[in-house]
C-alpha cells in the first residue's frame, strides 16, 4: 500500500553543541518520507521554491520517494529555518524562520496518487491539512501532526480536523496547550474525546504515550549514546510509525504499539547525524536489528 504525506520541505541551518550544518535539507515532510520509505512506498505532496538545490533532489531519489507531487514554483522561495539547540538538546531556539512557499496553497494531488489508502498530514496549517484529507474519502488510515503555532492561531480549524482523522501526533507541551490539562493522560483523553481514535504524545528523550480507544501504551526512548542533531526526530518517529502501519492488515492497538517501537528506532538513527546523513547510511536490516535489541530491553517476563 502507498502512503502519501504532505507538509514542509525546507532548507535548514542547524547549530548544536556538536557543530553546525548550513543549508541542509529539512522539513517535516522530508524527514517523515525518508523514515517511512524503509517500510513502504511513499508519495510526496509539497512545494519548494526555484531556489531549491538540485543536490537535495538526489536525497529523495536515494530513498526512492515518489516526487511526482513535488512542485518547484517559479517566483517562490523555499521554506527556511535556522535553529540552535541548547546544551542538553531538549530545548532549542528558532533564530530565523522564513515561511516563503509554505504560506502558499498546496499543489494539486497527481492522479496516480489518488488511490493512496494511508495519509499523513505532516505539520502545516490545519486548513491545508483538511483540504488534503477531504481528497481521500476512502483512506484506511489518516493521521496528522501539529504544533503550538496552529494551536494558538488556528485552534478552530485544528479541532475541526480532529473530527475527521484517525489519529493525532504532537508533543507533550502541545498536548497540554491544546487541552489545558497538565496531566498527560488527562490531556490524551481530552484529545481523543475531540474526535480522533487515538493520540500519540511525544516526550522527547522520555519516549511516548499512546492513548487509544482500546487502551494505553507507554514506551521509553531508545537509549542513544550519539546525539548530534535532534532536528526531525519527531517527524522520523511518525514516518517509521506510519510506514509500518501501511503494511499491516490489522490497525488495532497491538499494531499501533509495534509501530511506535519502529518509529522510536528510526528516530534513534536520525539523531546520530545532521540532516538525513545517518538515515542515508542505514537499511531496513539495521532497523530490524536495533528493534530486536529494543524489544529485549522492554521484555519483563
Amino acid at each position: 500500500m502507498s502512503l502519501i504525506v504532505t507538509g514542509s520541505i525546507g532548507i535548514d541551518t542547524v547549530i548544536t553543541p556538536e557543530g553546525k550544518a548550513d543549508e541542509v535539507l529539512g522539513g517535516s515532510c522530508t524527514y517523515f518520507a525518508a523514515a517511512a520509505s524503509y517500510f513502504c512506498n511513499v508519495r510526496l505532496l509539497a512545494a519548494v521554491g526555484e531556489d531549491f538545490p538540485d543536490a537535495h533532489d538526489a536525497v529523495f531519489r536515494h530513498f526512492s520517494i515518489d516526487t511526482r507531487g513535488l512542485e518547484k514554483r517559479k517566483g517562490s522561495k523555499t521554506f527556511r529555518w535556522t535553529g540552535k539547540y541548547l546544551e542538553d538538546m531538549n530545548e532549542r531556539e528558532t533564530l530565523d524562520v522564513q515561511p516563503n512557499v509554505l504560506a502558499e496553497a498546496l499543489p494539486p494531488v497527481p492522479e496516480p496518487f489518488r488511490d493512496s489508502r494511508y495519509v499523513f498530514l505532516a505539520n502545516t496549517h490545519p486548513a491545508g491539512q483538511m483540504e488534503l484529507r477531504q481528497q481521500f474519502p476512502d483512506a484506511r488510515l489518516v493521521v496528522a501532526d501539529t504544533m503550538d503555532l496552529w494551536i494558538n492561531t488556528a485552534n478552530d480549524e485544528l479541532k475541526a480536523l480532529l473530527k475527521v482523522i484517525d489519529g493525532l501526533v504532537l508533543n507533550d507541551s502541545e498536548a497540554k496547550l491544546l487541552t489545558g490539562k497538565t496531566n498527560l493522560v488527562a490531556a490524551a483523553e481530552a484529545i481523543v474525546s475531540m474526535g480522533s481514535k487515538f493520540v500519540v504524545i511525544k516526550k522527547g528523550e522520555h519516549g511516548c504515550l499512546l492513548l487509544h480507544r482500546e487502551g494505553v501504551v507507554a514506551l521509553p526512548a531508545y537509549p542513544s549514546r550519539e546525539v548530534h542533531d535532534p532536528t526531525g526526530a519527531g517527524d522520523s518517529f511518525a514516518g517509521g510509525m506510519m510506514g509500518y502501519l501501511a503494511g499491516c492488515d490489522d490497525l488495532g492497538l497491538d499494531s499501533i504499539k509495534k509501530s511506535l517501537a519502529y518509529g522510536t528506532i528510526v528516530a534513534s538513527f536520525n539523531i546520530e547525524a545532521f540532516s538525513l546523513e545517518r538515515m542515508k547510511q542505514i537499511t531496513r536490516t539495521d532497523i530490524d536489528a536495533r528493534m530486536a535489541g529494543f524489544a529485549d530491553m522492554l521484555r519483563v517476563a
